[in-house]
């Protein structure tokens, strides 16, 4: 799942420095993430893994790095198998 959410990060993120040069639990925000790229890379996230994010994770937590990207994809991935 880290390299789908990489090279997603890649895609729509338009970070300044190269995807693999930034760690799995690195600020994306402090690394150049922004607010607007961060809504790309949400509807990517959306549509590479099926899920669509609930308001309550929609938020700069959900998408502070690429580990918490996973955990949140896991997280709705999770709630839809008890829904």
């Amino acid at each position: 799942m880290h390299k789908t959410i990489r090279d997603l990060v890649a895609k729509y993120g338009k970070l300044p420095a190269a995807i693999d040069q930034v760690a799995d639990d690195a600020d994306l925000y402090a690394a150049g993430l922004t607010s607007f790229a961060s809504v790309q890379l949400m509807l990517g996230i959306e549509e590479a893994f099926d899920i669509e994010f609930p308001d309550n994770l929609l938020n700069r937590k959900s998408f502070a790095s690429i580990s918490a990207i996973a955990r949140t994809v896991d997280l709705i991935r999770d709630s839809r198998k008890v829904a």
